[in-house]
């Protein structure tokens, strides 16, 4: 079976390793800044193209290379018309989420974000739409209360390899089964960005827990501000000290063991990891923007 990877990444590069030994990969779609995958692919003298593929800049690799399969993993570009109707099989991608929930991009912090107690990733069929095609298989993975986004993207790392067995191997000999994903339970989440990190005080407390860990380190981070200056917060936890509710949320209630607990709008949460400048004061308020 021929295929052709799309792939992006450490977890790309992994995923080339694995599938190369059981199968013949004609060629590989990258891009520029996936140094490993470009160096293994012009070790094994396999055809690759770096860059965006969009808008016929492959027209002459599809003309020329005939493959069965494409299967994307983490490939950081739109997929057009052109690619999805190139294989003689199937145009098959893995996904981060239980489809038809979190479609869209980085599904696994929103899936923390928004308080789910597990996720998964999906093999689907590449359509026209956004992580809407007929589901191939899914494997699913629970979310403990001290993962963080970056902790949740290692389990996923654990389980692509035997998704992508599996789904390989159904494509090989026939026995693929396809299920029509019901749109009516879809949801959407949107590409995120370093500056949408910031914490709005008035949420639940549960909502900044969950905000504050789904962005920690090696992610951008969730923020606030301090007298104009903004603060990285890297970690928190819940507290038992007593408030009223006359205090504005965002207010520092006390410093405990050189952490400032916070007034939130159903409770208290005290910072345990967080970066600021030398001039930091603790008699004042955190001002978030909201």
């Amino acid at each position: 079976m021929d295929i052709c990877l799309l792939v992006s990444g450490n977890l790309g590069y992994k995923i080339l390793l694995e599938v190369c030994l059981a199968y013949n990969v004609r060629c590989v779609l990258t891009d520029r800044q996936s140094e490993e995958i470009i160096s293994f692919c012009k070790l094994k003298d396999i055809v690759f193209f770096a860059g965006n593929p969009r808008n016929g800049k492959i027209s002459d690799l599809i003309n020329k290379v005939k493959i069965d399969v494409i299967l994307s993993i983490n490939y950081l570009f739109l997929i057009d018309h052109q690619i999805i109707h190139w294989p003689r099989k199937y145009a098959i991608n893995i996904h981060g989420s239980l489809l038809p929930k979190f479609r869209g991009r980085t599904p696994h912090v929103w899936a923390i974000i928004n308080n789910e107690k597990e996720t998964g990733i999906t093999a689907h069929l590449i359509d026209e739409g956004c992580d809407t095609g007929p589901i191939i298989s899914q494997l699913r993975i629970s979310i403990e209360d001290n993962d963080t986004g970056a902790s949740l993207l290692e389990k996923y790392k654990e389980k692509y390899p035997e998704l992508v067995r599996r789904v390989l191997e159904g494509a090989s000999n026939g026995t693929l089964e396809l299920k029509a994903q019901d749109h009516s339970k879809a949801t959407y989440f949107s590409k995120r960005t370093p500056e949408d990190g910031e914490i709005n005080w008035n949420w639940q407390k549960e909502r900044i827990f969950n905000w504050v860990r789904a962005l920690a380190h090696p992610y951008p981070g969730a923020f606030t501000y301090f007298n104009e200056k903004r603060i990285r917060i890297n970690k928190v936890v819940f507290s038992n000290i007593g408030y009223s509710d006359n205090v504005d949320n965002g207010s520092i209630l006390m410093i405990e063991d050189g952490n400032p607990i916070v007034k939130t709008q159903n409770g208290a949460i005290k910072i345990v990891n967080f970066d600021l400048d030398p001039g930091f004061k603790v008699n004042g308020k955190f001002y978030g923007k909201y």
